[in-house]
């Protein structure tokens, strides 16, 4: 029996899976993709290519490459139904709630659970990566009363989504500065929309209820939403001669400083280290951003003051920069960050069944026992709640 000298908050530390798809080394500022460093691949491969390396295990040939991203162009559209479905979503909702959504409609569509042929298997992830980003841009458009622009099978991947998100065709260099983020964010190890794709992989459940899953995990603030958050910080600083007193006032308040700190890295984020030069790049290219020198400020002042602790910028504090000089509405930050990993939810997805195991942890009780059982006339209202006749019969 487990004893409360076990139990770790949040699972921390505690390895929950061997895998063979990514490693980090957090003190060293290492991040490898089925052991090739990320800054290879950043500067020499290309999203798809990195997704095919993550699912597979390997470099594809050119061949194999080709016939990847031929399937993926050709499976970009999506069923009239979906995109009918989407047309119901309040034009308020958040991207992210409406993409799980519709991941988890695609199992409606393209099910059949046959987790022993390869064939679904490629077909699986075939159709997840060629419609998820459709979904995001389709919801997009639909949200401002518009029509959803439809995939063009003579762009590649990076660029036909910054096309569908506005019906124009990108700069070649901006489309691959956001392939080259897409690369970036596909994988990361055990974080927690990657447990959440595990655990959900290992009841043999079928890959779009994985990618719901895996989605709705992401959405959250601390996970995914952060890169949005850091935007708002920056907006609310406003100015660089305010962002010492920012700062002081976070940590004496004790308040997160968004885009800052990570759970494994104790240096800069590699990631980070790139956005940062694509960050750069983009605005040498298309015009400085308000917000970049504001966020080098920010940047010294946090390292002056919390370094000696290892808290350096992580993968979200300059992501948002870049999708903002794209042209990507804040609120769709989180979307694309899913539009990237779900090249690493499939492989962990992948992983999982060659050796599967339901996850199945244990738990530490620490409430009452023996406690007997009042009847109804006996009970008084608990302290905080609210009786059903206070409010009138409402619904609340």
């Amino acid at each position: 029996m487990a004893s409360i000298e076990d139990y770790k908050p949040g699972l921390a530390g505690v390895p929950a899976a061997l895998s063979q798809v990514s490693h980090v080394d957090g003190l060293q500022g290492i991040l490898e993709y089925r052991g090739i460093a990320i800054e290879s691949l950043a500067q020499q491969s290309t999203f798809l290519e990195t997704c095919f390396l993550l699912i597979w295990g390997y470099l594809p040939s050119l061949e194999e490459l080709q016939d990847f991203e031929y399937e993926i162009r050709y499976h970009r559209r999506l069923k009239y139904r979906i995109r009918d479905m989407m047309k119901c979503f309040p034009e308020s909702g958040h991207p992210m709630d409406a993409l799980q959504s519709c991941a988890a409609a695609l199992g409606l569509f393209y099910s059949r659970r046959a987790l022993d042929d390869p064939e679904y298997i490629r077909a699986a992830v075939v159709r997840l990566l060629a419609k998820i980003p459709t979904m995001v841009a389709a919801f997009q458009m639909m949200r401002k009363g518009n029509d959803p622009i439809q995939p063009r099978d003579d762009l590649d991947y990076a660029a036909n989504f910054l096309y569908m998100m506005n019906e124009r065709e990108p700069d070649p260099r901006a489309a691959k500065i956001f392939d080259t983020c897409l690369i970036l964010h596909a994988e990361h190890t055990m974080n927690a929309s990657t447990f959440s794709a595990r655990v959900t992989a290992s009841t043999l459940t079928d890959p779009y209820g994985v990618v719901a899953s895996a989605v709705g995990t992401l959405a959250g603030p601390l996970h995914g939403g952060a890169n949005e958050e850091v935007i708002e910080m920056l907006d609310a600083i406003g100015s660089i001669d305010r962002v010492e007193s920012y700062i002081d006032a976070c940590i004496e308040n004790k308040q997160k400083i968004m885009g800052f700190g990570h759970r494994v890295y104790k240096v800069k984020d590699p990631r980070a280290v790139i956005l940062q030069g694509l960050a750069e790049q983009l605005f040498a290219d298309y015009g400085d951003d308000r917000y970049y020198q504001i966020a080098l400020a920010v940047e010294k002042a946090v390292e002056e003051r919390l370094g000696g602790k290892g808290i350096y910028p992580n993968v979200d504090f300059y992501s948002g920069l870049v999708y903002r000089r794209l042209g990507i509405p804040s609120d769709l930050f989180t979307p694309v960050f899913a539009i990237a990993r779900v090249g690493g939810w499939l492989a962990h997805w992948k992983e999982q069944l060659a050796e599967n195991r339901i996850f199945r942890p244990t738990q530490i009780y620490t409430g009452e026992h023996a406690c007997p059982y009042h009847s109804i006339q006996e009970r008084k209202l608990t302290v905080g709640a609210t009786s059903f006749a206070a409010t009138n019969g409402k619904k609340l």
